[in-house]
């Protein structure tokens, strides 16, 4: 497949990208994920479950449908989502009397509609609240593994759906300063880690502001990634929603001092979207390129030979390499391999396809090349070839597969840092973000107001991503004069365009 090039149509790039990994289903707004797309996922999804077990979360299960009456106790809650609800009124159809097809039977509507989840809180902290009594109940730690379904208007596979995929953490604790700490082990042990050490991905960590921040929560962590298109892409939220749904669910528990207190709740949640961010951060016109943590496909072997003796001779080397390699393992697990035989193929044809799906090695194995006891290896993010002898090329791959994943971070952090800037005057702002395309991170002094942050927004359509928990620059914490009202600041935030 030829790509559009990046610089000619982004959007359509990223569309014919995205397309190798899913599909568009009858169902506006909704994905059908393909094999390839799904593995993908399934090694994050492997990555994160992971992580979340080693710092003490269990996973659990939660219903698909929520009472319409469990989003009307949180006010700030249901507003936030209400626009996004999927709701169902009937649990039955039947013919349709007047013609062809069917309708809702009258006879079957619900007694109270149920939502289609878009967020678990509710029903989450329902069930907290008969499992809660004592202190000695907490925390609770839980996360699932589910789907929910946001009616979004304008789509984008993986980057913006109606339904998708994701994870969902929901912890219950006795105090505010326990509720804050597991936000924070979310956000730096375990999505900022992942995204830079698994995705490859630079981020941000950050507080979100007021207008930012999810509906019903105290406060909202993030962390905020550049694509090559310099927009930004929130890839990952971690709320501390203070006694909110307690309240509002009546969870309490009687304290170590024999008090009826409410407990304090966070919750986490990253999505398919990270897929749509991994295409976005590192991809180029040839294809995917997919950092080898997270590649469904590490390393490719395209035996040849024109004649079945010669190509069973190729093919034989390649499953000599292909043993070796899972006999000694890579980032803890087995080289996840492909010897593509297929004899109706051309070299050219398997090159260009392994290239497409972001094969990070391919291993060449010809005729000549085992006349030589060499085969040749090809590096999917910079497109360096060499030729290695056969008994050194397993120990060969493996250091290049550590190489590449250290350079697509490296690549993407000075992408990340080389557009990065920071401005002081509204003229300077304003160029910044002229036009419809992005402008990479953008740091200024902002007054503290959602008014003044509103009217930023109105003039250019850039956002603050977040209040940064530390400074990229020692000079960026010092107070300023807001680049709007020329009021005061207390330091720069990050101001992006967003998907």
């Amino acid at each position: 497949m030829a790509l559009t090039p990046r610089s000619e149509n982004y959007a359509e790039w990223y569309n014919q990208l995205a397309q190798e990994l899913a599909d568009y289903s009858p169902v506006r707004g909704c994905m059908a994920i393909k094999p390839h797309g799904y593995r993908l996922w399934e090694l994050m999804q492997g990555a994160l479950d992971e992580m979340f077990k080693e710092t003490g979360h269990e996973n659990a299960y939660f219903p698909l449908f929520i009472p319409k009456s469990f989003f009307e106790k949180e006010a700030e809650h249901v507003e936030g989502f209400a626009k996004e609800c999927a709701v169902v009124t009937h649990h039955r159809l039947k013919p349709n009397p007047n013609g062809k097809g069917l309708i809702a039977d009258p006879d079957a509507k619900l007694e109270e509609e149920l939502i289609i989840r878009p967020t678990s809180e509710t029903v989450i902290w329902h069930m907290y609240g008969k499992w809660i009594q004592s202190y000695r109940d907490l925390p609770i730690l839980i996360n699932q593994w589910a789907n929910v379904v946001r009616w979004e208007l304008r789509t984008r596979l993986f980057l913006r759906t109606a339904e998708f995929l994701w994870q969902e953490g929901h912890t219950a604790h006795a105090t505010y300063e326990e509720a804050e700490q597991e936000s924070l082990t979310i956000l730096h042990e375990c999505y900022a880690k992942f995204a830079e050490e698994w995705m490859a991905v630079p981020v941000l960590r950050g507080i979100k502001t007021e207008n930012e921040k999810f509906a019903g929560a105290d406060h909202t962590y993030c962390i905020e990634a550049l694509t090559q298109d310099l927009r930004c892409i929130q890839a990952g939220t971690s709320h501390h929603l203070g006694q909110n749904f307690a309240k509002a669910f009546d969870v309490t528990f009687q304290s170590r001092e024999g008090k009826l207190e409410h407990v304090y709740a966070t919750s986490w949640g990253v999505s398919t979207r990270l897929i749509g961010t991994l295409i976005m951060a590192h991809s180029d016109d040839k294809g995917l390129v997919i950092p080898p943590r997270l590649a469904p496909v590490q390393v490719v072997f395209v035996p040849m030979g024109r004649d079945e003796e010669t190509r069973s001779k190729t093919v034989g080397a390649c499953k000599d390499i292909e043993t070796q390699l899972k006999g000694s393992g890579w980032g803890g697990a087995k080289v996840r391999t492909k010897i593509d035989d297929r004899e109706k193929e051309s070299p050219g044809f398997k090159f260009n396809e392994w290239e497409l799906k972001g094969a990070c090695i391919r291993v060449e194995v010809g005729p000549k090349d085992l006349e030589a006891g060499t085969c040749v290896l090809a590096r999917r993010d910079s497109g360096e070839k060499a030729s290695v002898p056969l008994a050194e090329a397993s120990e060969a791959i493996l250091k290049l597969l550590t190489d590449q994943q250290h350079a697509i971070y490296q690549r993407a952090l000075e992408f990340r840092e080389a557009n990065t800037h920071r401005v002081d005057t509204w003229d300077e702002f304003e160029k910044m973000f002229a036009g419809e395309g992005g402008a990479g991170f953008v740091l200024a002094h902002w007054d503290g107001t959602s008014e003044t942050e509103n009217e930023i927004s109105n003039r250019t359509k850039a956002t603050i991503r977040c209040i940064p928990l530390e400074p990229l620059h020692p000079d960026d914490a010092k107070p300023g004069q807001c680049i709007l009202t020329g009021k005061p600041s207390a330091q720069r935030v990050v101001f992006a365009k967003a998907y």
